[in-house]
C-alpha cells in the first residue's frame, strides 16, 4: 500500500512539475535587415538558428531562457565605394517574459512576450572588394512578439530591434531582425 501511495504521489508531482517548468529544442528562420543612414543602400539576408529553451509557468505569466546558435546575413553599400556582405554567427540568448491571453485549454494558448537578446558573434565574414571592414562582436537588442503553442509544438513570432552599433567607426549599423521560430515541449 506505501509503494502504491508514493507512485500515485509520484506521478501526481510529475504532473504538476510539467506544467511549472517545460523544456525542449527549437529552430529559428530570421530575416536580417541594416538600420543605417550612413550607407547609400542596404539588403537584408537570411539565416538559420537552433537553440533550447526552457519555461517557467505561472498560471497566466511565463518567464522562458534560450541558448543557442544563430546565422545572419545582410549588405550595406556605398555608391562609388563598392558593397560589404556581412555573414554573422555565433551564440544567441535571449530572455523573455509573457502572459498567456487566450487559454486553449488542454490544447494550448495563444502568448504576447517582450524581451532582451544578446548575440556573440563568434565568426565574423565580410566581404568587400575594397578593404575589410571591422563589426563588434556583440549585439544586444530588444524584442517583442507573439506565440502559440498548441500539444507540445510552439510557434513564436519575434521582431528583435538592435540596440549595439555594430560598425566601430563613426558610420552607424544596426540591425532589425524578424524572426519565425518553431519549437517542442518535452514536457
Amino acid at each position: 500500500m506505501k509503494k502504491f501511495i508514493l507512485a500515485a504521489f509520484l506521478c501526481i508531482g510529475v504532473n504538476g512539475f510539467a506544467q511549472l517548468i517545460q523544456f525542449g529544442p527549437q529552430v529559428s528562420y530570421n530575416i536580417t535587415s541594416p538600420i543605417t543612414k550612413d550607407f547609400s543602400s542596404k539588403s537584408a539576408g537570411t539565416g538559420m538558428g537552433v537553440a533550447g529553451f526552457a519555461r517557467v509557468n505561472l498560471l497566466m505569466f511565463y518567464g522562458q531562457g534560450e541558448l543557442g546558435y544563430a546565422k545572419s546575413k545582410f549588405s550595406v553599400s556605398q555608391t562609388g565605394i563598392g558593397e560589404t556582405e556581412y555573414e554573422l554567427s555565433g551564440t544567441d540568448a535571449t530572455l523573455l517574459i509573457g502572459f498567456k491571453i487566450v487559454p486553449l485549454g488542454k490544447l494550448g494558448n495563444v502568448r504576447i512576450f517582450a524581451g532582451y537578446n544578446w548575440k556573440n558573434y563568434s565568426d565574423i565574414k565580410a566581404n568587400n572588394s575594397l578593404n575589410y571592414i571591422a563589426l563588434e562582436k556583440n549585439n544586444s537588442s530588444f524584442l517583442g512578439g507573439v506565440g502559440v503553442d498548441l500539444w507540445k509544438l510552439t510557434l513564436d513570432y519575434r521582431y528583435l530591434a538592435g540596440v549595439t552599433d555594430l560598425d566601430p567607426s563613426s558610420r552607424s549599423v544596426k540591425t532589425a531582425v524578424s524572426n519565425i521560430s518553431l519549437g517542442f515541449k518535452f514536457l
